[in-house]
């Protein structure tokens, strides 16, 4: 097992984690569990937000030990060192060309969200680890990056399923702590202003996935054969990058769906969740 895989697998998890905060699922979330919402279901913030955390590092994990049953049948690739390290920046290369929508080359994003009625109908640590743990495992709901696909991949090519159990929780606790980012809203207004926030870092969010995808292929690719391979590798990462489409339409594009749940819309609170502090 290479150093430079585990490092790229991990770098990987953390962005495409990170990035899924700006999914519609990753953003309704933010809307639903928050002080303000909590408060009006009488219960306390902190506690539901440990809950969703749990169950998005659950949710990893059940990703991360899928990832490691791939990595037991990818062992004899793993053994050889020099092909798992090429195939693994090939494999960065092709997420970056899928996230840049090269000549319109696209990995499927499964348009879903989580059932909002879970709010309503179950008890708060139900509905929290319940949400927590279907954006935890990274395939259940939007799908924002190639690179959650790219976690796998690198993950099984890593050959060692402690490992890829590793990335997987990774991944998981990355995207459960996105609901931290709302503790300090106790107001309509704050709120709303997050979510304004959350939309103008969304575009950079994009562009974090992408830079790492390509960091990660010329880092590959250097380890794989040296400086030539890695210079081939970033110079096709450029190309790539150049010949894709604008980062910036697309990624507001992506933020304009507002799927089943209603909670959220390019960043806006609906009236539903914050009504005079209630639901």
């Amino acid at each position: 097992m290479s150093g430079w895989l585990a490092g790229s697998a991990l770098l990987i998890a953390a962005v495409s984690g990170a990035r899924g905060t700006w999914s519609p699922c990753g953003l309704s979330m933010i809307s639903a569990i928050n002080p303000l919402s909590e408060r009006s279901r009488g219960n306390r913030y902190w506690l539901t937000a440990v809950w969703f955390v749990l169950g998005s590092v659950l949710g990893g994990l059940i990703l991360g030990s899928a990832s490691g049953v791939l990595a037991l049948a990818a062992r004899p690739l793993a053994d050889q060192r020099t092909a798992a390290l090429v195939v693994a920046a090939l494999a960065c290369l092709i997420a970056l060309a899928a996230d840049r929508r090269l000549a319109g080359f696209q990995l499927p994003l499964h348009p879903r969200q989580v059932n909002e009625l879970w709010l309503t109908r179950y008890r708060r640590w139900l509905y929290a680890a319940g949400f927590g743990l279907q954006i935890g495992v990274g395939f259940a709901t939007y799908i924002m990056t190639a690179a959650t696909y790219l976690v796998v991949v690198l993950a099984a090519l890593t050959g060692s399923p402690a490992l890829a159990v590793a990335v997987g929780a990774v991944f998981g606790l990355v995207r459960g702590l996105a609901v931290l980012l709302s503790a300090r809203c106790r107001s309509a207004q704050a709120l709303r202003q997050l979510h304004l926030r959350m939309s103008l870092l969304e575009p950079a969010s994009l562009r974090a996935a992408i830079g790492a995808e390509a960091l990660a292929a010329g880092g590959l690719g250097y380890a794989a054969a040296g400086m030539v391979t890695g210079v081939a590798a970033l110079l096709l990462a450029g190309l790539i990058l150049a010949a894709g489409q604008p980062v910036l339409g697309r990624a507001l594009s992506r933020s304009r769906h507002n799927g089943d749940t209603g909670v959220v819309s390019s960043g806006v609170v609906s009236s539903d969740v914050v009504s005079n502090g209630r639901r």
